[in-house]
C-alpha cells in the first residue's frame, strides 16, 4: 500500500463483536449476528509488526471468487501495509471523528486499507466493516470462515434494499460498541461521538444513505460510485453529503438513482464526478491489479485515483467532522483538473 501524507504513525486492531439482538439475515440459524470491524489510529509510535493485508485463506477465497487465476492465491495476504497491529493509540480524550468504511459487495474491508490508512494518519478513527456473509471471506477469531451466502441471492427482487438495511443495522451495532457504555476498544474514550461519518463504495455507499435515515449519529456520508436504495423521506436528509461517481454516475446517466436522492437532499451536498474513473477507482483494486496480472481500462491510474479519492474524502470530513473550510470542495481544482462538478438540475459536469 502506498504510505499515507499525514503526520501520525498507524496503529491497527481487529474486533469481533456480536450482536445478540438480532439473528443474522443472510443465515437465519445463526442466533446472533457476528462482524468482524478492522480499527485503523494514530499511534504513539510506529512499533510492533506490520499488520497483514488480509490472511491466506481470505485471500484465496476472494481470488476465486473473484476468477483470478495465474498467481498464488496467498497473494493478496502479502500485500505490505503501512498499519502496525495493536500500537498504542494516540490522542486526547473525546477529541478524535469517528469515519465507519462500508466496502463493497463480496469486497472484503481490507478493500479499503490505502484510504482508512490515509485517515487514520491525518487523526480520525476508522472502522471498516466486514458485512458477514456479503463478501468471499470473512475470517472469525476462533478460525471459522464465512463466505459469501448472500451471493446467492442477488438477483432476487428487493436484494439491494435488503442490503443497505442490514448494513444501516451493522453500522449502528458498531458505533453502540465504538461509543456506547459498552465499547469494545481500549482507545474508544479518544473517539468524538458527536463527530461521525460513514463512507461507503459502491453498496457501501449505499449503506450510507440507509444509515444515515436510520442512526442520528452519523451525521455525514459519502457515496462513492454506488446505486442508492433506501428511500429518503419528502421532508429531506438535512445532513451533509458527498457523492464521488465515475463515468457511470453523471446527471441524466443510465443510474437515475442520484438524480431522485439529489433533490432530497436538503442540507450542504455535492456530486462530484471522475469521468477516467471506473468503478473500483476509489478502492484499494487499480493499486493490486498489477501484480494480479488483471488489465485496468484506460483512464486515471492507479496513484492518482488514489490520490483523488484520499484528498476528496479527506476534504469532505474535514469540513463537516473539524469544521475547517475546504476551498476545494467549492469549485473545480487546477490539481485537480480530472474532478468535475456536477449540478443535476442542468445535467451537466464541469
Amino acid at each position: 500500500m502506498p504510505a499515507p501524507t499525514g503526520p501520525h504513525p498507524v496503529g491497527t486492531t481487529a474486533l469481533h463483536l456480536t450482536d445478540t439482538s438480532r439473528s443474522d439475515p443472510w443465515v437465519p440459524e445463526a442466533k446472533a449476528r457476528e462482524l468482524m470491524v478492522t480499527l485503523w489510529y494514530p499511534a504513539r509510535a510506529r512499533e510492533g509488526r506490520r499488520a497483514p493485508y488480509m490472511t491466506a485463506k481470505e485471500s484465496e477465497l476472494t481470488l476465486k471468487g473473484k476468477r483470478v487465476t495465474g498467481v498464488p492465491y496467498d497473494m493478496l495476504s502479502r500485500t505490505r501495509t503501512n498499519a502496525f497491529s495493536d500500537a498504542r493509540p494516540a490522542g486526547r480524550k473525546g477529541s478524535l471523528p469517528l469515519v465507519v468504511l462500508s466496502p463493497g459487495f463480496t469486497m472484503p474491508r481490507s478493500t479499503l486499507t490505502a484510504l482508512a490508512e490515509e485517515l487514520a494518519s491525518r487523526g480520525y478513527v476508522v472502522a471498516g466493516v466486514d458485512h458477514t456473509y456479503e463478501n468471499y471471506a470473512t475470517t472469525f477469531p476462533d478460525g471459522r470462515i464465512a463466505e459469501c451466502v448472500a451471493c446467492d441471492s442477488d438477483s432476487d427482487p428487493g436484494f439491494g434494499a435488503k442490503v443497505a438495511g442490514v448494513r444501516a443495522a451493522d453500522v449502528s451495532f458498531v458505533l453502540d460498541r465504538l461509543t456506547g457504555p459498552d465499547a469494545k476498544w481500549k482507545g474508544s474514550s479518544l473517539i468524538d461521538p458527536s463527530e461521525i461519518a460513514l463512507a461507503g463504495h459502491s453498496i457501501g455507499g449505499a449503506a450510507a444513505v440507509a444509515a444515515m435515515l436510520k442512526d442520528r449519529r452519523v451525521r455525514a456520508g459519502i457515496d462513492m460510485d454506488g446505486t442508492t436504495y433506501a428511500r429518503i423521506p419528502k421532508k429531506g436528509l438535512s445532513r451533509p453529503f458527498l457523492f464521488m461517481g465515475s463515468a457511470g454516475h453523471v446527471p441524466g446517466g443510465r443510474d437515475n438513482s442520484w438524480d431522485r436522492d439529489w433533490r432530497l437532499l436538503t442540507g450542504w451536498k455535492r456530486w462530484i464526478a471522475l469521468p477516467g474513473a471506473d468503478h473500483q477507482s476509489f478502492t484499494d483494486v487499480p493499486l493490486l491489479a498489477g501484480p494480479l496480472g488483471i488489465a485496468l481500462p484506460d483512464g486515471l491510474s492507479a496513484a492518482r485515483s488514489l490520490e483523488i479519492t484520499r484528498v476528496y474524502v479527506r476534504a469532505f470530513l474535514d469540513l463537516h467532522l473539524r469544521h475547517e473550510p475546504q476551498t476545494i470542495l467549492d469549485r473545480r481544482s487546477p490539481r485537480y483538473p480530472e474532478v468535475e462538478f456536477c449540478a443535476p438540475d442542468r445535467r451537466t459536469c464541469g
